[in-house]
């Protein structure tokens, strides 16, 4: 658990939200929703007390994946960003999300039922670091292209935007 302020949002700036307080309960989900709604393997999760979140810039789109939860993404970019139980008073913010992904380590593994059979075995593949990657024009081409939001909160997204008189 934390109580430093973190903050974080999507990949495309248009989402961003902050968390004072605690974060709790830090883990990762296997259920058969989280790997679709996440379109990974899993997802990491942390919850906030909902007086402690709110968001900085932008909404999120919302998709009710049952009628008690709704989770919430960037509907500009499409990144997982929240889970939300209705009748809960707090909110869980999705751990990549966050700017600083590694501020929190899972306590626990949830949805067990659901992890895929390989899991235990993904940590001895071997690891190739980006620069190696098969990218056309490499990390390079990328790093002269991104347009992905900086890992921090800033005035106006993206760079170039004109911000309005009182914004």
């Amino acid at each position: 658990m934390t109580t430093s302020v973190l903050s974080g949002g999507c990949q495309c700036g248009a989402v961003r939200y902050h968390v004072k307080g605690a974060l709790s309960y830090p883990h990762i989900c296997h259920c058969r929703m989280c790997q679709k709604a996440s379109g990974n393997y899993f997802m990491p999760l942390a919850g906030a007390h909902r007086d402690d979140f709110s968001l900085t810039r932008g909404a999120p789109g919302w998709f009710h994946s049952s009628d008690q939860v709704r989770r919430g993404f960037c509907a500009d970019c499409g990144t997982p960003l929240f889970f939300e139980t209705i009748s809960a008073d707090s909110i869980a913010v999705t751990l990549g999300s966050l700017d600083d992904p590694k501020a929190l380590s899972p306590v626990s593994q949830d949805g067990v039922e659901a992890r895929v059979p390989f899991f235990h075995e993904l940590a001895g593949l071997r690891a190739i670091p980006t620069d190696r990657s098969d990218l056309p024009g490499g990390t390079a081409a990328i790093a002269a292209s991104n347009h992905q939001h900086p890992d921090h909160d800033t005035e106006k997204w993206p760079e170039n935007e004109k911000t309005t008189a009182g914004q």
